[in-house]
C-alpha cells in the first residue's frame, strides 16, 4: 500500500481505520494501525500537518518508560499514579489506570521503528504534590534531519513564528522539539502504508442502520466527499479553540484569536459532528491555559519562565507568583475580573528584552510602535501609559523590590517552587526575585491565551465515544483535545496533552482493530 498526499480526491474510499487530525495523537494512532496491516488514511483539514502538536516543545508525559529507565532519573509507574491521584483524584481513575499501564509498552512499540527516537530531559513537573519529579519526567523526540524525510517535510507545519508570517520552511534547519516529533511519526507511518490527505475537513459522521459508525463525511478543494471505514474512525483533531462561537456557548476563557492554535484549525466540527449522534460531552469550559503576550495583529504569544519582572492587574498590584506554571498562571488571569489584560512590568537589566519566553518572538521595537508595549523614565510614567494607578503601581514595585532584597516573597513565595527555580537567573537571595529598579521601564500587554480547549467527548478507557446514557457509539472513538481530558481542569506537567492524546489514539485503535503492541503480533 502507498502512500500519498493532497490531490485528486476520490469521491469515495474505504480503509480498516479513518484518523481525523494529524497532531502527535492522530499520527502514534494512525502508525499503530499501519505498522499492524491495517489500512489507515490521516484526514487532515487544513494544507499541513501537525497541529498545535507541531508548534508545541514535544514534552510527552509518558511516564515509567525505558526512556527514563536509559537516563537513570528513579521514575516509576506506580509514582507516576500516586501524583495523577493526588491532583485528579479518582474521578478519572480507570483513565489514569490505562494511560499508566499503556504508556511505557507504547513508548517501547514506537522506538522498535529506526525513525522514531526520544530522550529525557529535564523539565519539573508542574505541582508540589506526592509522586512528583522535581526534575520532571516528561521524554522529547531526538532532532530529525530534513533530508531524512525527504518531499514528505514540505507536509510538516514550519515553527509557528515562521507559519504566522507566511515564510514557510527553513530548508537548512534540522526538525526540532513539536516539528520532529510529527516528522518522525509521519515518517513512520508512511513507511508502513498509510495514507494521508490534507486539506480534508471533515464536517460529518457516516453510520450504518444500526448506529455503528462507518465513515466519515469531508469537505476539499475538489468537493464534497465520504471516507468509510470498516474497523472504526478516530477523532483527534483538536478541540475547538478557534471557533469563537463554540468558546461563548461554553464559556471558556480567553479569545480564539489568542489561542496558539494554526488559524484554520481546530474549527470543533468533528466535536459537533459526535454530538449530532448522540455523543456526551464534559469540560466544556476548560483549556490549556497560559499567559500570552499580545501581539499587534491581535494574536498572541505563548509566554512562560518569566526570570524577571512582575506582573500586575487594572489596579496596579500583582495577585500571583508570576514564577508559576504556565496553566497555573492563566487560570490565575481567568480567576478575577480586571486580570485580562495585565502587565508584565520589568526594566532595562537586560537592555529590554522581554524577562521570558515568548513564543513566537516578536522584537521590542516592533512592540513599542504598536503600542502593545510601553516604555517610560519612571514607574509613575509608566501607570499612566498602562492606564493604572501610579502610587499604587509605586508602591508595589517598590515592595516586590524589598522582597528581591531579602530572598523571601512575602506575597505569593515566588521561588520556593522547583518549577521556578528551573527559570531563575537572578544573582540575589532569591534568583527568582531581580529588582526592578533600572530606568527605563517596560510593561508588555498580558492576555490570556491558550494550547487548546480541553474540553469535549466523553470516552471510556479504551477511547470509545461514548453516548449521553454511558453507552458507547459502536465505531467511534476520540483522543487528545476532541475528547474530555483526563486530567480534568487540572495541567500535571509537561506533555500531558501530547502523552495522553498519544496513549489513548493507541487504545482506540487497538480496540477497534484487535492490534496488538507485542512483538511478532498483528
Amino acid at each position: 500500500m502507498s502512500s500519498t498526499v493532497a490531490g485528486t480526491v476520490p469521491q469515495v474510499s474505504e480503509f480498516d481505520v479513518v484518523v481525523v487530525g494529524s497532531g502527535a495523537g492522530a499520527l502514534t494512532g494512525a502508525y499503530v494501525a499501519a505498522a499492524r496491516d491495517r489500512s489507515v488514511v490521516v484526514l487532515e483539514a487544513t494544507d499541513r500537518l501537525g497541529g498545535t502538536s507541531a508548534y508545541s516543545g514535544a514534552a510527552c508525559w509518558l511516564p515509567g518508560t525505558q526512556v527514563q529507565e536509559r537516563a537513570g532519573i528513579g521514575d516509576s509507574t506506580e509514582a507516576a499514579r500516586i501524583y495523577l491521584r493526588a491532583l485528579i483524584g479518582e474521578q478519572t481513575a480507570a483513565h489514569q489506570d490505562a494511560f499508566l499501564q499503556h504508556a511505557p509498552a507504547l513508548v517501547e512499540f514506537l522506538e522498535r521503528d529506526p525513525a522514531i527516537a526520544f530522550e529525557w530531559r529535564p523539565f519539573p513537573d508542574y505541582f508540589a504534590a506526592p509522586g512528583r519529579m522535581d526534575s520532571g519526567r516528561a521524554i522529547n523526540p531526538l532532532d530529525l534531519p530534513t533530508e531524512d524525510l525527504g518531499e514528505l517535510a514540505a507536509l510538516v507545519r514550519p515553527p509557528v513564528d515562521r507559519d504566522r508570517t507566511g515564510q514557510g520552511h527553513s530548508a537548512a534547519a534540522p526538525l526540532s522539539q513539536g516539528r520532529a516529533l510529527i516528522g518522525r511519526l509521519l515518517l513512520a507511518l508512511t513507511r508502513a502504508g498509510a495514507t494521508v490527505r490534507t486539506g480534508t475537513r471533515v464536517t460529518g459522521l457516516l453510520t450504518d442502520g444500526g448506529g455503528r459508525v462507518v465513515g466519515v463525511e469531508a469537505r476539499t478543494a475538489e468537493g464534497p466527499v465520504r471516507v468509510r471505514a470498516r474497523r472504526g474512525v478516530l477523532l483527534a483533531a483538536g478541540g475547538f479553540e478557534r471557533n469563537a462561537a463554540m468558546r461563548a456557548e461554553h464559556g471558556v476563557p480567553g479569545d480564539a484569536a489568542w489561542s496558539m492554535a494554526p488559524a484554520e484549525s481546530a474549527a470543533g466540527e468533528p466535536i459537533a459532528a459526535a454530538v449530532a449522534l448522540g455523543a456526551a460531552t464534559d469540560l466544556l469550559d476548560q483549556a490549556w491555559f497560559c499567559p500570552g503576550v499580545l501581539h499587534p495583529e491581535g494574536s498572541a504569544a505563548f509566554t512562560l519562565g518569566f526570570r524577571g519582572g512582575l506582573v500586575v492587574d487594572g489596579t496596579g498590584h500583582r495577585y500571583a507568583d508570576e514564577s508559576l506554571p504556565y496553566d497555573r498562571m492563566g487560570r490565575q488571569m481567568a480567576a478575577a475580573p480586571g486580570r485580562v489584560p495585565s502587565w508584565l512590568v520589568f526594566d532595562s537589566r537586560a537592555g529590554g528584552q522581554l524577562p521570558a519566553i515568548s513564543i513566537p518572538p516578536l522584537p521590542p521595537e516592533e512592540h513599542l510602535a504598536a503600542g502593545t508595549w510601553v516604555r517610560a523614565d519612571t514607574l509613575a510614567e509608566l501607570a499612566r501609559q498602562i492606564g493604572v494607578p501610579p502610587a499604587e503601581l509605586t508602591g508595589t514595585v517598590e515592595r516586590f523590590n524589598t522582597f528581591a532584597a531579602t530572598g523571601v516573597d512575602e506575597d505569593f513565595s515566588r521561588g520556593e517552587d522547583p518549577y521556578g527555580r528551573f527559570f531563575a537567573v537572578g544573582d540575589g537571595p532569591n534568583p527568582c526575585l531581580v529588582p526592578v529598579d533600572r530606568a527605563p521601564f517596560y510593561a508588555a500587554r498580558l492576555v490570556l491565551s491558550d494550547l487548546g480547549t480541553k474540553g469535549g467527548l466523553c470516552t471510556d478507557p479504551a477511547g470509545r465515544v461514548l453516548r449521553t446514557d454511558g453507552a458507547p457509539i459502536p465505531g467511534l472513538y476520540a483522543a487528545g483535545n476532541t475528547s474530555a481530558s483526563m486530567a480534568g481542569p487540572v495541567y500535571p506537567g509537561p506533555g500531558i496533552p501530547i502523552g495522553t492524546a498519544m496513549v489513548f489514539s493507541s487504545l482506540a485503535v487497538q480496540d477497534m482493530t484487535g492490534a496488538s503492541l507485542e512483538p511478532g503480533s498483528a
